[in-house]
């Protein structure tokens, strides 16, 4: 049985919102914020995975194809438009995306590096739950959901010193992240 959207998450946010390193330049505080808002809105986090995918390959997208493919999956209502705006303004505001041609078009900005081992597993910890399903170690890094965040080669070490998410093999060299509750 899945873990509950959300459940666990706010035990590891002060702990990390306290690491940042003085002198650093990285804050942690974007990241949380993305974790927790696609942890807790399913909304949230399924826009970010559609910009996710229609920007993997060309780096921008219509802002009007975001709102067709939301609509096809919450239906044609002014609502989804709406929220669907809010939530785009709210990526925008964070720095994950640029709105430009007056909100037309959406444009990725460059990724932020992660590289703390703590930070790393605790996103992943997020995309597992917002996706409620296991995640493949192989593709963690093109995941849609993951695109304002680059994990510098870590990630099996960081999984392995995460007391909430574990890895396990699924047959051949598969490998795949998971809550260590759920197993």
């Amino acid at each position: 049985m899945p873990a509950a959207r959300g459940k666990g998450l706010i035990s590891w946010t002060f702990p990390i919102a306290a690491f940042t390193l003085p002198g650093s330049p990285f804050s942690p505080i974007p990241l949380l914020t993305w974790g927790m808002a696609i942890t807790t809105y399913s909304f949230f986090g399924k826009v970010a995975e559609i910009v996710g995918r229609l920007t993997a390959l060309q780096e921008d997208c219509a802002s009007a194809e975001v709102h067709r493919r939301m609509a096809e999956i919450y239906g044609e209502r002014e609502g989804t438009r709406r929220m669907t705006n809010m939530v785009l303004q709210s990526q925008a505001s964070c720095g994950t995306l640029e709105r430009t041609m007056n909100g037309k078009r959406l444009a990725r900005v460059p990724k932020t590096k992660v590289s703390e081992p703590k930070l790393i597993a605790w996103l992943v910890e997020a995309c597992i739950r917002y996706s409620e399903r296991p995640i493949s170690v192989a593709t963690l890094a093109s995941n849609p959901i993951m695109f304002p965040f680059e994990m510098n080669g870590m990630v099996l070490y960081a999984l392995s010193t995460s007391s909430a998410v574990g890895v396990r093999a699924t047959g051949g060299r598969d490998e795949v992240a998971h809550l260590r509750n759920d197993v």
